[in-house]
């Protein structure tokens, strides 16, 4: 319940005419607040009330807030320095309606036109295995700035493989690419500052120029430039995990993608608007070509000496002929693919518990008649038959010798 000081400003803004929605923002209350005290009249208090000893030293105390003082101690020496008499509670009920809010500075509303940015970002999350113990998993999100559809991934690392692999899967989910992406100051994205300008890591400027986005990075310690998608993070880490019971992390994903198209098909409380519905009307950019989006899928491997390979702190097995060779391997569909070239050497179901080992069936089938050696040993051949018997003297003429005639 609300003082009678706070009361008394509802019903003296609410008489000037402003609606209940206004004087709520201005006061830091609920709009519904604010129409509970102007329309309950017989709440009020009495009028015997409504005079105290401040009301004489008002201008002046508004004089000491338009000079940011707010502090009511500090208030407080400064009126009775005056003749004020009265105690320091009333003086906290007048003085708190002014007071700044802690999220100050405020920044200006900035709404993008359609189809030109999408606003990305990691964000840490939490969750409990079968034995109670808690374990991190990051997850990546963006959103596009017109019509707030969402994309949610939760991986197994915060690398730049990872973000490239969950950029592309956002692009392929929205069906096209906004005009430019932005970001904060993420390693993966920028090295670092020369006069304030960003120093881009080479690998993530190639990747967005082949792709054809152009990269954006917020100012150094001003998240609220990219409020969209930090709203997005809370979103996820509040509305969608609480509770929430999965496998795997291929599990996890399939419950978060419906999540957010499920969210998407409702009002959207900011633009008012359906977000799905407004998807068709972002102007979003034609996608690069199947193959262009499927190379930043794969991740690159070498073989071990016992023919594995680790992936997301799982060990996959492959034939062990290929060990030391570089392997590309992808999820897909919740296995692990792991090729050289064009040929396939295994395909297994993946797994999430880091340490596991997975072998594959024939893995070290002929490994020990070769000795571990893949490849045949360089040498002659035998052949059985009868021997060409030859004189002595074509041997000399072959070595440049003398003929015996």
């Amino acid at each position: 319940m609300l003082r009678s000081g706070m009361i008394h400003m509802i019903r003296e803004k609410a008489q000037g005419g402003k609606s209940a929605y206004a004087i709520g923002k201005e006061l830091g209350i609920s709009k519904n607040t604010a129409r509970k005290y102007i329309e309950r009249k017989e709440s009020s208090p009495p009028e015997t009330n409504r005079f105290s000893k401040l009301d004489a030293y008002k201008p002046q105390l508004h004089e000491f807030m338009d000079q940011g003082i707010f502090n009511c101690v500090v208030l407080l020496e400064r009126l009775q320095a005056a003749g004020y008499d009265g105690g320091i509670t009333i003086l906290k009920e007048y003085v708190h309606p002014y007071r700044p809010a802690k999220a100050l500075p405020a920044v200006r509303r900035y709404e993008t036109p359609a189809g030109k940015q999408a606003q990305m970002d990691w964000g840490i999350c939490h969750y409990t295995d079968s034995s109670g113990i808690l374990h991190k998993v990051p997850v990546f999100v963006m959103i596009l700035g017109k019509s707030r559809v969402k994309y949610a991934e939760f991986t197994s690392r915060c690398d730049l493989s990872s973000l490239e692999r969950c950029i592309v899967n956002a692009f392929s989910y929205f069906g096209g690419m906004p005009e430019n992406v932005l970001t904060d100051n993420m390693k993966t994205v920028v090295t670092g500052r020369e006069a304030g300008k960003p120093i881009w890591n080479t690998r993530f400027a190639d990747f967005a120029t082949e792709l054809g986005f152009v990269p954006k990075v917020c100012r150094i310690r001003s998240p609220q430039t990219k409020g969209k998608v930090e709203r997005l993070v809370r979103y996820v880490k509040d509305n969608f995990l609480p509770g929430r019971q999965f496998e795997n992390l291929e599990d996890l994903n399939r419950q978060a993608l419906c999540w957010c198209r499920q969210a998407d098909e409702k009002v959207h409380h900011t633009t008012g608007k359906i977000p799905m519905q407004e998807l068709e009307k972002e102007d979003l950019r034609e996608l690069p070509p199947q193959e262009t989006l499927d190379k930043y899928r794969w991740e690159t491997r070498i073989v071990t000496r016992d023919g594995m390979v680790s992936f997301d702190g799982v060990r996959y097995g492959v034939p062990w002929q290929y060990s030391g060779k570089e392997v590309r391997v992808r999820l897909c569909a919740g296995y692990l693919e792991i090729y050289c070239g064009e040929v396939l050497l295994a395909k297994h179901k993946a797994q999430y518990r880091s340490g596991n080992v997975v072998f594959l069936q024939g893995q070290y089938n002929g490994l020990a008649e070769r000795n571990g050696i893949p490849t045949s040993f360089p040498c002659a051949i035998k052949q059985n038959g009868t021997v060409e018997v030859r004189k002595l003297s074509i041997y000399d003429q072959l070595l440049g010798g003398v003929s015996h005639g």
